[in-house]
């Protein structure tokens, strides 16, 4: 069993990777910003832009692997927290030479030349793509990493945030639009953890594509997670076409993550299949 750190314990996905990790047997040290999250494993309150408490923090766990999943989408912090974030933990990682598995997202391309494959290069079209770009730059540097491309996450215990910032909102009959011509692959909570954790145990470096096989519009998608958990209220949903602030068709090659990993990656049908 291997010591591993996750930044960014308290976001959706590391909820659920620290109990699927400590489960595993693993030692698990996972990190905070604000709100420490009631988890297994051990927590620790972390300014991810800090490099000297980034740097202090990690020599003293000694992590064989730092699973990097810290970060931001909003706000006018966004981009120095996904920047430094990324800079602050690979520096670390190098000089311990641990291997580091890194989250990185679909929005780094301009959305006009899908399917993209782990080859394509970043053509982002907003701050948080071109952020999330020259994340996935620095990470690079760092010979035993592993950049993981993947798209909207969503689960089925746990509302994700996109669905309850919906749900919200349509109860307080808000307005809320539901881009038609967004293309996006959106991926089971379960499958993402469960192909990071595999991806920690195995000796692949590199970029992996690794998001749900279905592909969807934003709208497909969000109707989905609506029936799924049963909102009613849809007086003030509307359906159109995306104001361009975000990229278009960001299809993912899922071909190379069929062939690199045993975990599957099923679409959102299947999924919600009873």
């Amino acid at each position: 069993m291997s010591h591993i750190l996750i930044t960014g314990g308290s976001s959706y996905l590391g909820q659920h990777l620290v109990p699927l990790t400590v489960g595993d047997g693993h030692t698990v040290d996972y990190t905070y910003h604000q709100n420490k999250p009631s988890l297994p494993g051990t927590g620790h309150q972390l300014n991810i832009r800090d490099e000297t408490a980034v740097r202090q923090l990690i020599l003293f766990l000694q992590p064989e692997i730092i699973i990097h999943l810290a970060g931001s989408n909003r706000g006018s912090e966004m981009a120095a927290v996904i920047r430094q974030g990324a800079g602050n933990v690979v520096w670390v990682a190098q000089e311990l030479n641990a291997r580091l598995i890194h989250l990185s997202t679909d929005s780094i391309f301009r959305g006009d030349a899908a399917p993209y494959d782990e080859t394509a290069v970043p053509s982002p079209v907003n701050a948080y793509g071109r952020a999330k770009a020259d994340a996935e730059a620095i990470v690079q540097q760092h010979s035993r990493s592993v950049i993981v491309r993947t798209s909207l996450i969503y689960g089925l215990e746990q509302m994700d945030h996109g669905t309850r910032w919906m749900a919200t909102a349509l109860g307080k009959s808000e307005p809320v639009t539901l881009f038609s011509n967004q293309i996006r692959n959106p991926i089971w909570v379960n499958s993402l953890y469960a192909a990071i954790l595999e991806l920690a145990g195995n000796s692949f470096t590199g970029i992996l594509n690794v998001a749900g096989k279905q592909v969807l519009s934003r709208a497909e998608f969000g109707l989905k997670m609506l029936d799924y958990w049963q909102i009613k209220s849809r007086d003030t949903l509307t359906i159109a076409p995306s104001d361009g602030r975000w990229p278009l068709n960001c299809e993912l090659d899922l071909s190379k993550a069929t062939a690199v990993l045993k975990t599957a990656l099923p679409g959102v049908d299947e999924v919600l299949k009873p």
